[in-house]
């Protein structure tokens, strides 16, 4: 039964950190040393998802491609 809570969270926070990841790559941060922290910041297991979406998501703004 543990084992079964522990994967289904590990499973959770990996599609947390894939969307983090994703979400950091379709933004612009300013520069890209920001970008490069932000995905840094997005790698650290448990904790970097939660602090980039807790802080770092609404920083980037969404790059619009020229028509």
């Amino acid at each position: 039964m543990k084992a079964k809570i522990i994967i289904a969270g590990g499973i959770v926070f990996l599609l947390l950190t894939w969307w983090a990841v994703i979400d950091i790559s379709k933004k612009d941060f300013g520069s890209i040393i920001t970008k490069a922290l932000w995905g840094f910041t997005a790698m650290i297991p448990f904790l970097g998802p939660l602090i980039y979406f807790a802080i770092g998501y609404r920083k980037g703004k969404k790059i619009v491609p020229n028509s």
